[in-house]
């Protein structure tokens, strides 16, 4: 069916939605002027392509996500990465093994039930305890120093629509193509960053890297103990050598597969883009078309995903002060943002575009965490003045000038980010259970009693 069809059909549409808004008579009445501003308007963002530039691949259709050609996807290697990204029996090699062995996966800090982020303005791996209803309850050990809790200094990324990233982290360090080509100089054999010489692009760099970093152990005495992972890196990794099939790189790549299914295609602007005109209420059309036009987000946030392989210096707030651990703070390196990695003055403070969706599942937003409501960004970047002093001027993107947005524009603008963007399903990328028996994301022993683990 054409948009053209759906025009004459909305008003029918719209009667039949469960979704409706408060100026329901507006629904009825004029619901095809908001449908056209808003497909004019992409359009416009999309520079002629249309509404399927902005839409998502179902995540089964394989064929149809964007995939490392290193790393070609299967339903076996989905799998297996799912069952290992969520498998807290890789945590092998704890900074204190009474306490943390076993206890923390990759998931401890992207987990569904915060949108794949961690719920928390700094996600707590090893070394932390709890979890609560959905990851806000999480605090550190006692029994570890708290420069030992494995967190890090910047706001945990989401783990959500990355198969549209080229590189990964806040300064893009991760991946050996894309915005990476020519920074081979800078891959450190002494650091994680080393992991960009097998030529991946940087979801699959991360997820091998991050293994190594977590501390958590991939081999062949993981698949004895648990011996359904050996028939599934056996039918992923066929043409691999039996004594490198098992291991971290193999075991990253599979995750990272499975990352790249993890796609909030069910969120209602995404089912709006396949046809159905009443998946929108009236104030979220309005809100992106601002965010398609005079807000002009889609200069920065653009694609399927909403983001771009680009990095901007906004002058946002690092994260320091009570509360944060691990170094966090305005003096560490990683507040330079893309100049942590390439060593370029001119890079210094710019982080990378972020995804947008299922923002809300997480109220922490900005390289620090600091804003916590989508309004405040919003009307921090309406109002174009810069709070971090240690960011100059000169270094502010282009982009970042007032927008002149009303009151009532942003009540439409945070609308649609924070509910036309939303995918409520999102558990459906969660395994039921786990090889090992464990309790996931977390198997500490207050998370197990928060996760329903034991009674």
């Amino acid at each position: 069916m054409t948009w053209g069809t759906l025009f004459l059909l909305v008003g029918i549409v719209s009667l039949s939605s469960c979704r409706k808004d408060p100026e329901e008579a507006e629904v009825i009445s004029t619901p095809t002027d908001y449908d056209k501003v808003l497909t004019d308007a992409l359009m416009d963002a999309s520079n002629g392509e249309g509404l399927e530039f902005f839409m998502m691949p179902a995540s089964n259709d394989l064929a149809g996500i964007p995939q490392d050609p290193l790393n070609p996807l299967s339903n076996a290697k989905v799998q297996l990465g799912k069952l290992l990204f969520h498998e807290t029996g890789l945590a092998r090699s704890p900074k204190l093994e009474d306490e943390g062995l076993q206890t923390y996966s990759c998931s401890s800090c992207h987990h569904a039930w915060a949108g794949f982020q961690a719920n928390m303005q700094q996600g707590i791996g090893e070394g932390g305890l709890g979890f609560g209803i959905a990851g806000e309850g999480r605090i550190p050990n006692p029994m570890y120093p708290l420069d030992s809790i494995d967190v890090q200094p910047l706001r945990t990324p989401s783990a959500m629509n990355q198969a549209y990233q080229k590189v990964m982290l806040w300064n893009g360090q991760f991946g050996a193509t894309g915005p990476n080509q020519g920074t081979e100089a800078l891959w450190d054999p002494a650091t994680p960053v080393w992991n960009n010489q097998f030529g991946l692009e940087g979801l699959e760099t991360q997820a091998v890297a991050g293994l190594t970093v977590h501390r958590m152990n991939m081999n062949e005495e993981v698949c004895q103990d648990f011996s359904l992972y050996e028939d599934l890196f056996d039918v992923s990794f066929p043409g691999w050598p039996q004594e490198t099939r098992y291991t971290a790189r193999t075991a990253g790549m599979a995750i990272a597969a499975y990352e790249r299914t993890l796609l909030s295609n069910e969120a209602p602007f995404q089912l709006w883009l396949q046809g159905d005109a009443g998946a929108m209420t009236n104030s979220e059309k309005r809100g992106a078309a601002l965010f398609f036009g005079k807000a002009e987000c889609s200069s920065c946030h653009t694609g399927p995903a909403l983001n771009t392989m680009t990095f901007y210096a906004l002058g946002m707030n690092d994260m320091e002060g009570p509360g944060t651990y691990g170094g966090a703070g305005s003096e560490n390196v990683a507040n330079k943002g893309r100049g942590s990695f390439t060593q370029d003055p001119a890079d210094d403070y710019k982080f990378k575009t972020p995804q947008l969706y299922n923002l809300k599942d997480s109220p922490f937003y900005g390289h620090g965490g600091t804003f916590t409501s989508v309004r405040e960004v919003i009307e921090y970047k309406n109002n174009a003045t810069a709070e971090n002093a240690n960011v100059p001027g000169s270094q502010l993107a282009d982009q970042f000038h007032p927008l002149g947005l009303t009151d009532s524009e942003i009540d439409d603008l945070v609308n649609f980010i924070e509910n036309a963007l939303y995918d409520d399903n999102l558990l459906r990328y969660v395994p039921t259970d786990l090889p090992s028996g464990n309790c996931f994301p977390n198997a500490d022993p207050i998370s197990q009693i928060d996760q329903g683990c034991i009674q």
